[in-house]
């Protein structure tokens, strides 16, 4: 007697092939599909797909350690040009520090500050590029300590807008107003006695004693 199951038996015969062709090349790549190298280096993947650090995500979702989402991460200061674009005129952006553009002592936000390269897009709106976000902020807020002896109310309003990896610094209040709605930058505030009114953002900075604000006080 002959039992037809409704699958072909030639099909049946494929599919086992399939599994054991597939479990063979399971066995053969990474030395085993649930060995710890195959979980190692799936680990390794997952671990460079994970969001930047230092305040920000890097466009794949998810939050830093900090827990701050939505930061832009530039990655070059033509990027971060482009990204100003979107808040002030910065279409035509100079690296050049004999530049009419270029400020008068923005030669100070060196290496000392983490900053490995400065811009500037004209009508007073600066760039700079950031190699480590916490060596930058440290070195603000110690410079903004040692002025506050002399003038306490220095640093109030905060000065830098920040991105994941780059500093603004315009001359322009709509360019602030504009930079820090949501999905935009964000301000670095080290003073003391800064207390946005509520409902505004006053997240943790990574130095102590700092925090980045979407509160501009006029």
């Amino acid at each position: 007697m002959i039992i037809y199951t409704g699958v072909p038996a030639i099909m049946r015969i494929q599919r086992i092939v399939a599994v054991s062709t597939a479990a063979l090349l399971c066995l053969t790549a990474l030395t085993a599909c649930g060995s710890d190298e195959g979980k190692d280096s799936l680990n390794d993947y997952l671990d460079n797909q994970a969001p930047a650090k230092n305040g920000g995500t890097d466009g794949l979702g998810g939050s830093d350690g900090n827990g701050k989402t939505g930061l832009p991460k530039a990655g070059s200061m033509a990027k971060a040009a482009q990204i100003v674009n979107g808040y002030g005129d910065c279409s035509d952006i100079s690296t050049d520090p004999h530049d009419d553009d270029f400020f008068p002592g923005d030669e100070t936000y060196d290496s000392k500050w983490a900053v490995s390269e400065r811009g500037a897009c004209g009508k007073g709106t600066r760039i700079f590029m950031i190699k480590d976000l916490k060596t930058f902020q440290a070195t603000y807020k110690a410079e903004l300590d040692a002025d506050r002896k002399e003038s306490p109310n220095k640093g109030h309003r905060g000065k830098f807008l920040l991105g994941q990896d780059f500093a603004v610094l315009p001359d322009q209040k709509p360019v602030i107003r504009n930079a820090i709605k949501p999905g935009g930058l964000l301000i670095l505030n080290c003073h003391p006695d800064f207390n946005p009114p509520s409902g505004y953002r006053k997240d943790p900075a990574l130095v102590k004693g700092c925090v980045l604000t979407d509160y501009f006080e006029d």
